[in-house]
């Protein structure tokens, strides 16, 4: 059984629509959590809101919400008037327009989403519009209200639903200039470069993501094993190795050497300059030993 759905409505294609439904594709329900408790007495513990400059207590009933215009300053802002301008959810994806899946800049991907028809009325209105987008290759773009706010939303086909992406808005994504603007251009050596290709190529492989493994959630779940079944479990981290400076061309052919030299993969490329001065390979000479040492 699928779990509930965040969302029901409709989605519609100009005048093509069927009932659908939007269930969260991923989930961190699986991870091992924690809860605040009392160190003495076991018991599980509650927060209290507390006033920050006069230290007392607040109850839920002066609990408000303000927008901070300076230090400890604050605009106070009433629920009627936040709820005055909610978007107000017309229970609809409308397909708005089609755009190639590469021109959607993967920093603008949030949350994904299934989709799928709610009744069989809808099947094949639903199964109209998911061949549709995949004969063409196409993602959807379309708008829905989800906890209140209005989400830029892409669909594409997958299996045999939707699959939906929420997208972030232009001003949450930051701008890479900042970030990257002191990283200086670089002129690397061939055979540096070669070397580099060379351990790409060695670990080359096809994305499988059940290979992906959660070291720290194993980590976690042997020591809680450990304590439950009243084993000793250590308290402080292994100290880290202390990383060897390294000439980076040795650096990059050790690396060649351990991720493809013993499996005859991917042999490490002639120095550069040594390729340019070689000569061209030649019959072995015909003439006496001794002449050949003199010619020499």
């Amino acid at each position: 059984m699928p779990p509930r759905p965040n969302w029901k409505g409709y989605l519609k294609l100009s005048l093509v629509s069927c009932p659908i439904a939007l269930y969260p594709a991923t989930s961190g329900s699986e991870r091992t959590s924690f809860r605040q408790v009392n160190k003495q007495t076991g018991n599980r513990l509650k927060q209290q809101l507390v006033d920050s400059v006069t230290g007392e207590p607040v109850g839920p009933e002066d609990k408000g919400r303000g927008y901070e215009i300076g230090k400890n300053q604050f605009l106070m802002v009433e629920d009627e008037e936040i709820e005055a301008i909610e978007i107000e959810s017309t229970r609809t994806i409308e397909i708005d327009k089609f755009v190639p899946r590469e021109q959607i800049d993967d920093r603008y991907i949030d949350a994904p989403y299934y989709i799928a028809p709610t009744d069989s009325v809808g099947q094949e209105a639903f199964a109209v519009i998911r061949e549709a987008m995949r004969g063409k290759g196409m993602v959807a773009l379309g708008r829905v209200v989800l906890a209140k706010r209005e989400y830029v939303i892409a669909l594409e086909p997958f299996e045999k639903g939707l699959k939906a992406t929420t997208l972030r808005y232009p001003y949450e994504v930051r701008d890479a200039a900042p970030y990257f603007e002191d990283i200086p251009d670089l002129k690397i050596s061939g055979e540096m470069l070669k070397l580099a290709e060379h351990i790409l190529d060695s670990k080359a492989a096809d994305f499988d993501p059940s290979t992906f493994e959660d070291h720290y959630e194993n980590a976690l779940t042997e020591m809680l094993r450990k304590k439950q079944a009243g084993l000793p479990v250590p308290k402080e981290a292994p100290a880290a190795r202390p990383a060897n400076v390294v000439n980076l061309m040795d650096a990059l052919k050790r690396s060649l050497q351990k991720e493809g030299g013993g499996k005859g993969r991917v042999a490490a490329p002639a120095p550069e300059k040594a390729r340019s001065q070689a000569p061209a390979a030649r019959p072995p000479a015909r003439k006496p030993a001794k002449k050949a040492r003199r010619a020499g």
